[in-house]
């Protein structure tokens, strides 16, 4: 059977499309645990631009999405005090899957199974661009930051630490 025309999109793609906001598909060989170091260095841009998207869940197993620079960490304690929550914690690779609907290492913020409240490091607001999955492993894609909040409801936090 062929492929119907856009069906290799993925749902984060189809979400970007459907807010009309314009960006690039970046795709790079996936290295199972190479993260943002192996994405950052097979494009050739800094870390620090590429964003992560991390599933966690507050102590009262609501799930939640953090968006990450590359090169830092989450503080899931400034996190917590940050959203009202006792505690924070990354959630299972499965519990992530169920609640976004992408596997883990192509998790993207857009498009999730689930809505999910996001959180993002105030920092990545800042920058021009950043490069961020595209839900799918081994491809990112490029937008302008202005336009996250043109695909999804975001809250800035500031909750990075060095990674």
């Amino acid at each position: 059977m062929a492929k119907k025309k856009g069906s290799s999109k993925t749902a984060a793609m189809r979400a970007l499309d459907a807010a009309e906001v314009e960006y690039a598909v970046h795709m790079y060989r996936y290295q199972e645990k190479g993260g943002t170091r192996a994405s950052s260095a097979a494009l050739g841009v800094d870390e620090h631009m590429v964003v992560k998207t991390l599933v966690m869940e507050r102590d009262d197993g609501q799930p939640l999405i953090v968006l990450m620079h590359g090169d830092k960490k989450v503080s899931t304690k400034a996190l917590a005090r940050a959203i009202g929550a006792k505690k924070v914690s990354p959630c299972s690779p499965a519990s992530a899957q169920r609640y976004s609907g992408y596997q883990v290492g192509g998790t993207s913020p857009f498009g999730t199974r689930q809505a999910m409240p996001v959180y993002v490091q105030e920092t990545i607001l800042e920058l021009p661009r950043i490069f961020i999955n595209g839900g799918g492993r081994g491809t990112l894609v490029e937008l302008s930051t202005a336009q996250i909040a043109d695909v999804i409801e975001v809250v800035a936090v500031d909750v990075a630490i060095d990674g």
